[in-house]
This record gives structure tokens, C-alpha cells and sequence, in this order.
């Protein structure tokens, strides 16, 4: 594997849970791999969960974390080719790219959407462009449209809290005061149509994600039924795709609530706007797996090094 910019990178998704399973009982049995090597953390937006397990992936792994907040502390990069640089602009990614790779063993890249140019956005062009120009492996710490850390945390965090041979998991969207990206959204749906699980999608009209992401897992408009005899509920924001980056509803009543819930598992990859998205009735309570979720995002970054690692 020479990066790991989706979930379509993984081959086998058991086996990868499998060996997560086993870095998580044992982190530090690989910190050999990373001795001398050098990964460089560059977010473009704001982060608690993935700049912190990803530094701590990397440490348990012997290597030595560089972080930078690209649109802070860095010069403005540009992503168009042929573009005259009389604007914001001060640096070209070509020649950014190159110049990290040479400080770099590892580069690992966290780009919002703009969720206003879905041609634009789909191409995932920051992402794309460090794969093209950097001459070392890049990490997806979430792009335009995917979140592949998270998504390969969530499939671990039901694997470990089920026994069913095929649970059933539920992808409900959940209000929210501001336009979200799809990015966690699409990367769970890849990482669910990968198990072997019962899976559905539910969600208000207007909301249905991008329907080359989601091909045949059911949507179901009535949030009730699709939580019926739910094993495991992931609750999500997401703007409309259709109308890209619009909100078109705020409905409450698609709030999860303890009710609705039952004795389903609850997930959210976090922050998590209280008694908005969900009520404090299932965060505070034993069903709520969001803790063990956050805890995940560390072995799943430190598999994904170390499968890196291991061909470097």
C-alpha cells in the first residue's frame, strides 16, 4: 500500500480489524518500524481526535511527528496549474509537496470541502495533488469527501461490541445548526458495504448522499422504522448532496433520543452537539460507544503506519 487515501485501499477489512485488535493489545510491540522516520501531520482545518491519535499512532510507532496548521502557520498554497500568482498565493504545490516529502517520511493531509463546488470538491484536489507531487506516501486525515481513519475506527468499534454474526447498523443523519461535509458519512457507508452486516441509511427527502457512494444499501425516509431491531445506530450530520452544501431541513424530531434508540448501541465520530444531534439520556448512558470510538482512532492510524511502514 503506497497511501491511504480511502477506504477502497483496504483489501480485507476483517483482517485489518483483526491486526487492529492486536496493535490495541499491544502498542508499542512495533516501535521499531518507525525509528528514524520522520511524519508530517498538515491540517488545512481545525482537529482534536485526529491530530492527537494520529501524533499518538506515530509515537507508539517510534517515529517523529511534525505537526502544522497549513492555513495558519504556512505560506498560501495554490492547486491550479498555469495560474499567474498575483493573489493570495505564495506558494505552488508542486513545489510544497516536494520540499515536505524531503523533511518527510510520511505525509498525512486533513482538507475540508469548500460545499461549494461539488465538481471541484469531488475531484479532491488537495488531496490528489500531494499524491501526485510528493514522492512519499500520503495519509488521508480526512478529505473533501472521505474520512478513511474514522471509517476504518468505526468498523473496529462494532466488531468489538458485537456477537452477532451479522448485526444491523443504522447511518442516520441528525440535525445540526451549520452545513457539514459528507465526508464521515460516505467513508462509514464504504466501510459498512465491506462487513458482513445488516445495513441501512436513513435520512429526510433531499438528503440522500451521493447515490455512487451508496449503490444498493437501503434508505428508509421514516427514521422509526430503519431503527427497528437495530443493533448499532450511527448518528451523522450531513448537507445535502443533491443541493450541494445546502441545508434544506433542521427537523428536532430526527434527534436521537434514548426512546428511539432502544437498546441499540449509539456512535458519533465526535464533536457532537448535545441534545441537537442526540440527547444527553444516550450520550450519558451505557449504550453510548463514543468514547471507545475516539480510543479506536489511535490503532486504526497506527495500522495504517504501520502497513506503510513495513514497504518503506
Amino acid at each position: 500500500m503506497k497511501h491511504y487515501s480511502s477506504i477502497h485501499d483496504i483489501e480485507n477489512i476483517n483482517s485489518w480489524i483483526e491486526e487492529a485488535k492486536t496493535i490495541k493489545a499491544n502498542p508499542l510491540k512495533h516501535a521499531h518500524l518507525g525509528k528514524h522516520k520522520t511524519i508530517g501531520l498538515l491540517f488545512f482545518n481545525s482537529s482534536l481526535r485526529t491530530r492527537l491519535s494520529t501524533q499518538k499512532a506515530a509515537l507508539n510507532l517510534g517515529m517523529n511527528p511534525i505537526v502544522m496548521n497549513v492555513s495558519g502557520d504556512a505560506w498560501g498554497i495554490e492547486f491550479e496549474n498555469g495560474t499567474i500568482m498575483n493573489g493570495n498565493t505564495a506558494e505552488h504545490i508542486k513545489e510544497a509537496a516536494a520540499v515536505v516529502s524531503q523533511y518527510c517520511d510520511i505525509i498525512a493531509v486533513r482538507a475540508f470541502p469548500t460545499l461549494t463546488d461539488k465538481v471541484k470538491d469531488e475531484s479532491e484536489y488537495v488531496m490528489n495533488s500531494f499524491m501526485q507531487y510528493a514522492s512519499v506516501p500520503i495519509v488521508n486525515m480526512e478529505s473533501a469527501t472521505g474520512h478513511p481513519l474514522q471509517g476504518l475506527t468505526d468498523a473496529i468499534t462494532i466488531s468489538e461490541n458485537t456477537k452477532k454474526i451479522k448485526p444491523k447498523v443504522v447511518l442516520s443523519w441528525a440535525p445540526h445548526v451549520k452545513a457539514l461535509p459528507h465526508a464521515v458519512a460516505n467513508s462509514f457507508v464504504q466501510a459498512m458495504q465491506k462487513m458482513d452486516v445488516e445495513f441501512v441509511i436513513t435520512n429526510p427527502e433531499g438528503y440522500n448522499l451521493n447515490p455512487q457512494i451508496t449503490g444498493n444499501t437501503p434508505i428508509i425516509s421514516n427514521q422509526n422504522d430503519a431503527f427497528k431491531n437495530a443493533d448499532f445506530v450511527y448518528a451523522k450530520n450531513w448537507s445535502s448532496y443533491q443541493e450541494y452544501g445546502q441545508i434544506l431541513n433542521t427537523d428536532p424530531n430526527w434527534m436521537i433520543t434514548k426512546t428511539k434508540l432502544g437498546n441499540a448501541k449509539f456512535m458519533h465520530c465526535l464533536p457532537v452537539r448535545r441534545n441537537l444531534v442526540v440527547e444527553d439520556a444516550v450520550l450519558d448512558s451505557k449504550n453510548a460507544l463514543v468514547i471507545e470510538q475516539a480510543n479506536n482512532r489511535t490503532y486504526a492510524a497506527q495500522l495504517v503506519l504501520k502497513k506503510i511502514l513495513e514497504k518503506l
